[in-house]
Parts: C-alpha cells; structure tokens; sequence
C-alpha cells in the first residue's frame, strides 16, 4: 500500500491534474465507481486502478492492475468533494477519421460542465463523432469527464483547427450546419441532411465569423419566451435530435 504523498507514483497521479501534464503522459485520472467501471468496461486501456485503503474491489475490476493507498493519499489526488475511494489511471485513445454521418464540432467552449454536457449529447443522439475546436476547455479536465457521465468512453473525440475539418467533412458530402443567431434560418424550416455535422460555438461569443461563413446552413432556435438566449449545450441538444429525425 502507498502511504508517501512523497511517493514518485502518487506525485505523477497528482501532476494529473494539470492539463499539461495529461498531454504530456497521454493519461489522465477518472475518479468514482460508475466513471473508472465505464472505463474499465470500454475498450479504453487502463493503466492501474487505484483504491483506497479497506475499499473492497468490485468483481469487474479483476483483471486490472490495483493499487491500494493511504486515505491521505487519496485525498490529494481526489477532486470530488466526497470522494468514493477508487480512481483510474486511463490512457488517451487516438481515433482515426471514419466516414461520419452526425458529427459536432465545438468551437471554443470553455465550459467544463457545457463540454461535457455536449459530449453526453452527442452520445445520447447517436452522433458517430465530436470534433474539438482550438480555444475549448480539456476535454480530459475532471470536471469535463464528470459531465459526461461515462459518454467520453463511448464517443470518438477528436481535434484540430476546425476549418479545415468543415472542408473535410464537406468533400466527404456532408452539410454543416452552424448555430447562429443572426443571417439565419429557424432550424425546422431547413431540409435535413442524410449525412450532416453542426458547429456550436464558445458561450459569449458564438462562433468565430470566419468558420461561420464556411458553414452550408445557418440556423437559429426560434425563442418564444423572454429569455434572450438558450445555453449552448441546451441549444445543441435540440438541434443533434433534430437532425437525427
């Protein structure tokens, strides 16, 4: 059992923490039973499970690496304001383009819990892919992964300047869509396409003009309230179900 917050182990775990870091190893930490088994469960590789002393492993993880620590040590590495005892260490997939027929793409979201939320959504709406643009929160951040609820090990993630993804995906016969609020068209006026990605954009300022401009459709959710916007998680929720009809 490690009881040293000195220990070199405990110290990488704890550098975790940091974005940097992350990149660095191509590993990050999963915290709580239903994150580390949905990790454990999906074809992600695990590097070590991480336990707190006198936490009874559960049955699924008995072909993983498992570490047992100090309740100390795992206080400093926790996040959670009541954690669970029991973390992951998981390394970054690295997926290759596939032909995608929903994909979202996400400019400059900065939001943990907005990204995470996009990712779930995705996920839930059958989208074969979410696309990362430069600008946006570590989709590895602990409080990203949280928001995901699990979907970060069902969905293919990927990054890079989203222009040159939007000509990609349009060589490919795919129709972008971009949320927009002004030059556009309310969402159910416009055809759907069989294949067809959607851009949504950071929480202020909406979507950089330039990639708006590449975008096949501009479209906007009509408001009938007194509110003067829809969150942008929200907001794409209504338009990824949309286009999956």
């Amino acid at each position: 059992m490690l009881t040293s917050l000195q220990n070199t182990r405990v110290k990488q775990w704890i550098k975790l923490k940091k974005r940097r870091d992350r990149e660095k190893s191509q590993t990050f930490l999963v915290e709580g039973f239903h994150l580390v088994e949905e990790a454990v469960k999906s074809d992600w590789a695990i590097q070590e499970v991480i336990v707190q002393e006198n936490m009874e492993a559960p049955i699924w993880m008995a072909h993983e690496r498992i570490t047992q620590v100090s309740k100390e040590v795992f206080a400093a590495l926790a996040d959670t304001e009541t954690p669970q005892g029991i973390a992951a260490v998981v390394e970054m997939k690295q997926f290759s383009p596939a032909s995608f027929r929903h994909v979202l793409l996400i400019d400059a979201v900065q939001d943990p819990g907005n990204l995470g939320t996009l990712i779930r959504t995705a996920d839930a709406a059958g989208f074969n892919g979410v696309i990362i643009g430069k600008g946006s929160v570590d989709p590895y951040n602990d409080k990203v992964i949280r928001a995901t609820q699990g979907s970060l090990f069902h969905m293919p993630l990927f990054s890079g300047d989203l222009k040159e993804w939007v000509a990609q995906l349009q060589q490919q016969g795919m129709t972008v869509w971009a949320s927009a609020l002004e030059n556009a068209q309310p969402f159910q006026k416009i055809t759907i396409a069989d294949k067809a990605a959607l851009i949504v954009g950071n929480e202020g300022a909406g979507i950089q003009e330039d990639l708006l401009e590449l975008a096949d459709e501009k479209v906007y959710i009509p408001i009938y309230g007194h509110a003067e916007s829809l969150n942008v998680a929200v907001a794409a929720g209504i338009l990824m179900y949309h286009m999956k009809i």
